[in-house]
């Protein structure tokens, strides 16, 4: 695999390590078919570069950090790095996740995520259960204005709403696509039902079929531990692992009529066409990427 021509790809900003995790010693990655390889400076600030085909390193890449992770970009980005306005309330919980890493594009992580239909199947009992397994109709769109999906009125029966809870209901959900690799999440918070919890995925597309991902949490929740937060969004990631891995093609397509929607999938329908409007080729069924 070689680094993508896909400058679409290429100009966005990716996270590729946890900010806590990131010291002196010299840390390889990749990126976009690209080897790179990230460390920290005497004076703690972060340097990211790529690593040449001799084994040298080209010049510093565009670096960040924010949510937990350190972030860059192998072009020139085109829009700042996804703006999260609960990251910075500070009565909030922050609950980074780990890196997962899956046999799959980037682009069908999303869209598992933004699937309310496989709550019941792949997460029962905790997600959703039977015989609650109709997706009540709901808006998606893309927010010409801030060049986004978005997906609302979004409802959905769980069984266990949040780590907090033992019971079920019907819980308000809200998705957000404000980039091709990232996804995220609003939901009511049961301790607060005045605010939203909020649950981003940042995925690093490693080659077009392999990727890991991160989810990082913002909760109002001051009695869960740490463990039982962590726990409640791992068994959920890694019962999503399963099927993403198990779908074909690994790729996504974004031709017409290449998989066959259902009403449930109207937020997908809304990712696909702005995928395909921005041109993004890199982890899509068009290979020439």
């Amino acid at each position: 695999m070689t680094r993508t021509t896909d400058r679409v790809a290429l100009d966005d900003w990716y996270a590729v390590e946890t900010s806590a995790e990131l010291g002196a010693i010299p840390m390889r990655n990749r990126l976009l078919g690209q080897d790179i390889v990230s460390r920290r400076l005497a004076d703690g600030a972060p340097l990211i570069r790529e690593v040449l085909d001799d084994g040298s390193f080209g010049p510093p890449l565009p670096v960040a950090e924010r949510y937990g992770c350190v972030w860059t970009s192998l072009g020139t980005p085109v829009r700042p790095i996804v703006d999260i306005p609960e990251a910075a309330e500070t009565d909030r919980r922050f609950v980074p996740c780990g890196w997962v890493k899956m046999r799959a594009s980037g682009l069908r992580i999303v869209e598992n995520f933004l699937d309310m239909a496989h709550f019941p199947f792949v997460h029962t009992d905790i997600l959703g259960a039977e015989p609650y397994t109709e997706v009540p109709q709901y808006q998606s769109e893309i927010r010409r204005d801030v060049d986004e999906v978005w997906a609302t009125n979004c409802t959905f029966f769980q069984p266990r709403i949040a780590a907090t809870e033992d019971k079920g209901d019907f819980v308000h959900l809200t998705y957000r696509v404000p980039s091709p690799f990232i996804v995220m999440l609003y939901r009511v918070c049961p301790t607060s039902p005045n605010r939203l919890d909020a649950i981003a995925l940042f995925i690093q597309p490693i080659e077009e079929d392999l990727c890991r991902a991160q989810p990082v949490m913002y909760l109002v929740d001051s009695l869960s531990t740490q463990t039982a937060l962590l726990r409640f969004e791992q068994v959920i990631f890694l019962q999503d692992r399963i099927i993403v891995e198990n779908q074909r093609p690994l790729l996504l397509p974004l031709e017409p009529r290449a998989e066959i929607p259902t009403r449930a999938d109207s937020s997908s329908i809304a990712y696909r066409r702005w995928l395909k409007e921005k041109g993004i080729r890199y982890g899509t069924t068009n290979r020439a990427a």
